[in-house]
Order: C-alpha cells, then sequence, then structure tokens
C-alpha cells in the first residue's frame, strides 16, 4: 500500500534470540536507536494493550523525553509484534509530539526461522496517509530501521556468545 514503508532483512541469528532481543526491554536499551543515538529507557509490557515507551537521546542535543507511550497491539510469540503510537496503554487515544511522535503509525514486526540459524525480519510502517507516509521516510526511515535492523542482528549474536 502507497501508505507503508516496509524493511526486510534476513538476520544471521536464530529466531529465538532475535525474539529476546526485540521484547526484553533491557536488549532494547542495546540496539534500538540507530548509533551514536542512544536509548536509556525503555517500557515494554508484552501483551495487547501494553505500554511500549522509549526514551531516545542522542549527541546533537536530540532527545525525545520521557517519550509519548505507544500500544502493544497483538504479540505472537516468536511470529509477531504489532504496536502504535496512535494509541496509548489501554488503547487510550495518543496525543501527537514532535519528530517522529508528530504523526501516528503502527508497526507490524515479524519474525520467521529462514533456515541454518537465520531470521527472516521484516517491518511494516502503517501511516494514516501518504503525507505523513513521507514525512516518516523523510526522516529516514530506510536508513535507520535499515542500521538498527543490523543492530538487532549484532546484539542477538551476542547474545549466543553469552549462552
Amino acid at each position: 500500500m502507497n501508505t507503508d514503508l516496509i524493511l526486510e532483512r534476513t538476520l544471521d541469528a536464530p529466531i529465538e534470540l532475535v525474539w529476546e532481543a526485540y521484547t526484553n526491554p533491557e536488549h532494547i536499551k542495546q540496539w534500538f536507536a540507530p548509533k551514536p543515538y542512544q536509548i536509556t529507557e525503555c517500557e515494554f509490557d508484552l501483551h495487547p494493550g501494553g505500554i511500549f515507551r522509549i526514551r531516545m537521546v542522542g549527541p546533537d542535543g536530540f532527545d525525545t523525553g520521557h517519550g509519548v507511550p505507544g500500544c502493544v497491539l497483538e504479540v505472537i510469540d516468536r511470529e509477531k509484534l504489532t504496536w502504535t503510537s496512535a494509541l496509548g496503554p489501554g488503547y487510550r487515544p495518543n496525543l501527537s509530539g514532535e519528530g517522529c511522535e508528530s504523526f501516528p503509525f503502527t508497526a507490524v514486526v515479524t519474525f520467521a526461522d529462514a533456515g541454518n540459524g537465520k531470521t527472516a525480519y521484516r517491518a511494516v510502517a502503517l501511516h494514516k496517509d501518504v503525507a505523513d507516509r513521507e514525512k516518516h521516510e523523510q526522516m529516514g526511515f530506510n536508513e535507520g530501521w535499515g542500521t538498527v535492523a543490523g543492530q538487532l542482528e549484532d546484539f542477538a549474536q551476542s547474545l549466543a556468545a553469552n549462552v
């Protein structure tokens, strides 16, 4: 659909570790922001209606503050995670903010076993209209989410090394 942005990668890490890296708030802090940006706070209540909130800071003074909390919509263990910035915890409507929070979107992230210890990873950002999609694209969706997918892969691999 012309309102969606899609990122697909095959990650060189097993699905169990990719899922663990994506769903554990302490792990998310390690890879979810494109370096040199950092996630300094993360709340993630992994059930429908639960909170998904991050605080991202950068060396250029960028700071999302405490971040507008998003809402988890769907969780299928090791297969699918859907969350949105349009709603807050408990499915309460959110007010829009600045930057990425100035337009609501829904993220649908899927994970599939790609064989040989690899994971097929697909992230789709659903927007209400083309203008919001274009704004997200111009903010660097492909580069930023692509970088983060690589960091997710690296972090999941590091989990394997620590097992």
